[in-house]
């Protein structure tokens, strides 16, 4: 059998040529099919790393503008810096002051839509009184801008509040560029100075237009024109609604506050020359809202970490305020419900579990902390480099305004504004109107202390069930990972909350003005 198949091969030989070329031809064809196949492998290979490299690079992105003190390195522009590379772990600190804004493509947009009318003469006027200190008639004269352009009325320049706590008795030009606002806004409402000659005996329409109004409410208060030429305002503040109202209104509202209501020229000058002067000693500065006032004690009842006497003192104080309607307050009720200013101990806990370093610059923007310096001392002890005004501008600078406390609080308000970072230590007029001029201007690093979450983590601290470091640090970062001023459409009130209330507890406009006042690029 093996000899019948040797002589069929030998006697076959072109036999097999042919199965010799067809094994070479299929070695050929293997080869090219693996190459192909190596090919195709490299070039998957090279598409699946440019894609996760793509993916990396838009979370590394992301990583940087997130608002976030945990485990991130951030390095955004803010207006005084360039962007800088990410740094190591090390420089971590640092970075903290340098990211100070989370625009992330939005932009402040103010201009009126196509609908919008130039404003026409009117012979009808609305006289204003202005109420509170210097944020509360701030936001409540912007209000009154937009009331008189849904009245059709010639707004006159407002009367400021010379009662208040403060008892300032500065005038509108005092504190404000009065031509500048009267022309900045010539578009949108006509604003005199003063009533015409033959208005001034004339009857008016006393009113004290409602709380958190909206445009029914002001289109039906213009049949108060059938019977009067002039209406006067008793209040100012919060006259109208934080939301459902034309875009064109809220734009007012913000080309009002944020255009128009220039500071005066003495407040602007060393207002700047004051940042100029922190930024030459650190470069980045933490501007503090250390509301422990004597007032601000008085008005919530907190009482914590204060001698009998002291706490006797803002009691009869409270008593003796009439506009002050609440008399009896539950101070331990107020702490735990987070309704309290911090001390100046919990707020220097408070930066430093943050990581801020004990070299870090802080400006205190307050008036005379409740008592005095041994107070102050519990947070220089923590963060010794801190400096008010009064240290920061000479004697003659402040001369001016050294009996005018609404101007030295316009001083504040500049320096905050201006600052790195914006902390406050009670959610008040002041802390709501820097943070959405913050929110306006690219926002702006503002970190916003959870008080009541704060004040469990300051009792187990006091009880020793808790120590100061790495492990409070770490709970601290956690809880404030999304208070610190990262783009949010406002929000409403809180659920439960039903009828007219719900307007008092919606988020201020004025705190927020996005989305209306503020657009993608």
């Amino acid at each position: 059998m093996q000899i019948s198949r040797a002589k069929s091969k030998k006697s076959n030989p072109n036999l097999l040529s042919l199965s010799s070329v067809k094994m070479r031809n299929v070695r050929v064809s293997s080869k090219k099919s693996s190459l192909l196949t190596r090919t195709l492998y490299i070039i998957l290979l090279f598409a699946i790393s440019i894609f996760f490299f793509l993916l990396y690079s838009k979370d590394v992105l992301e990583d940087e503008q997130n608002p976030l003190f945990y485990n991130d390195f951030q390095s955004n522009s803010n207006p005084h810096h360039q962007s800088e590379q990410i740094r190591s772990p090390v420089h971590f600190v640092d970075e903290q002051l340098r990211a100070s804004t989370f625009s992330r493509d939005l932009r402040p947009c103010v201009k009126p839509t196509a609908r919008y009318k130039v404003a026409q003469e009117s012979n009808r006027y609305l006289t204003v009184k202005s109420n509170g200190g210097l944020n509360q008639m701030r936001t409540g004269i912007a209000d009154m801008v937009a009331v008189a352009r849904l009245m059709n009325a010639t707004l006159v320049i407002p009367n400021l509040d010379k009662r208040s706590f403060w008892q300032d008795s500065s005038v509108f030009g005092d504190i404000f560029d009065e031509l500048y606002f009267m022309r900045s806004l010539r578009q949108d409402v006509r604003i005199v100075k003063e009533l015409p000659k033959q208005l001034e005996s004339a009857p008016r329409a006393r009113k004290h237009f409602g709380s958190w109004s909206g445009m029914s409410y002001y289109e039906n208060m213009t049949h108060l024109w059938r019977e009067y030429q002039v209406i006067h305002v008793a209040k100012s503040d919060s006259r109208l609604a934080n939301n459902d109202l034309p875009l064109d209104i809220q734009r007012l509202r913000c080309r009002a506050l944020y255009h128009a209501l220039h500071f005066s020229p003495p407040i602007e000058h060393l207002g700047k020359r004051l940042v100029e002067r922190l930024r030459s000693r650190g470069g980045q500065y933490i501007a503090l809202h250390l509301r422990y006032e004597k007032d601000m004690l008085a008005f919530t009842g907190c009482t914590y970490g204060l001698s009998d006497a002291e706490s006797e003192e803002l009691r009869i104080m409270r008593e003796n305020t009439h506009h002050w309607k609440i008399k009896k307050i539950n101070s331990t009720e107020q702490r735990n419900a987070g309704l309290c200013p911090l001390t100046p101990r919990e707020v220097g806990i408070f930066i430093k579990a943050l990581g801020y370093p004990l070299s870090t610059l802080i400006y205190i923007a307050a008036g005379e902390i409740y008592g005095g310096a041994e107070r102050l001392s519990e947070l220089t002890l923590r963060f010794p480099n801190v400096i008010f005004k009064e240290t920061l501008a000479t004697q003659d600078e402040l001369g001016a305004f050294s009996h005018h406390a609404t101007q030295a609080a316009a001083i504040d308000y500049i320096i905050s504004v201006e600052s790195d970072v914006f902390i406050s230590s009670h959610s008040g007029n002041m802390a709501r109107a820097v943070e959405g001029h913050r929110r306006f201007l690219e926002h702006r690093k503002t970190i916003t202390p959870d008080r009541k979450g704060l004040i469990e983590v300051f009792d187990k601290l006091d009880s020793g069930q808790l120590q100061e470091g790495p492990y409070v640090s770490n709970i601290v970062k956690k809880m404030h990972r999304n208070r610190q001023g990262a783009p949010r459409k406002r929000s409403g009130p809180p659920p439960g909350i039903k009828g007219r209330a719900r307007f008092r507890f919606e988020e201020s406009f004025y705190q927020n003005p996005y989305p209306e006042c503020i657009c993608k690029s």
